[in-house]
């Protein structure tokens, strides 16, 4: 991911012109260019497949929309464009801007929260790790298919991980994954699924 220089925009304003961009989010009135490759894509495909086999299997009135921005905080100019979440369909009438646009604003209506990693790594890691919980977002997935990040985040030596963040109270309680490990979800109990089964091939 790239920083785009550009002036500060408030939600409003990067709604209105990049709402439809899945290029770009909006960090503190910042523009940021997320630059997604062709493996990037492929690792968050497969596993929103089998997401959504898991949660169609379980008879769960959740979905995950195509397109979706999380608006975290509303003092805040920040617009969040997960690569994968999963929405409460039942919770969304709830939502204030759901019916005009595919903004969600409370963390109540968000069950599942992926982001897979690429090369801004510190932000996936610690900022959306914080957010996500103050939001209140029971599982947030981080999934780190080429071993980027940091050793005090993946351990040493660096490796493929992915790490399952589980809401306790407002903190996450993290579990992480290597290749060949079957990926336990407390929200997904009967997803199958191994870090192996969505790398690119």
């Amino acid at each position: 991911m790239t920083y785009t220089p550009t002036q500060t925009l408030t939600v409003a304003q990067f709604i209105a012109q990049y709402g439809d961009d899945s290029r770009y989010e909006l960090a503190d009135g910042e523009l940021i260019d997320r630059s997604l490759t062709g493996a990037h894509e492929t690792v968050s495909g497969k596993l929103a497949m089998q997401i959504g086999i898991a949660i169609t299997n379980a008879n769960y009135p959740w979905f995950s929309p195509r397109t979706c921005l999380i608006q975290p905080f509303a003092d805040v100019a920040t617009a969040r464009r997960p690569d994968i979440i999963v929405l409460d369909e039942t919770l969304l009438d709830n939502e204030p801007l759901w019916q005009r646009q595919s903004v969600i604003t409370s963390g109540r209506s968000i069950k599942l929260v992926v982001e897979v990693v690429s090369t801004n790594w510190e932000t996936d890691y610690a900022r959306k790790l914080e957010e996500y919980a103050l939001l209140g977002i029971p599982e947030y997935w981080i999934v780190d298919y080429r071993g980027l990040g940091g050793i005090a985040f993946i351990g040493k030596p660096k490796q493929p991980t992915f790490t399952l963040c589980q809401l306790d109270r407002d903190e996450y309680r993290q579990q992480q994954y290597r290749l060949g490990e079957a990926i336990a979800s407390g929200l997904l109990p009967n997803l199958q699924l191994r870090l192996d089964d969505i790398l690119p091939r």
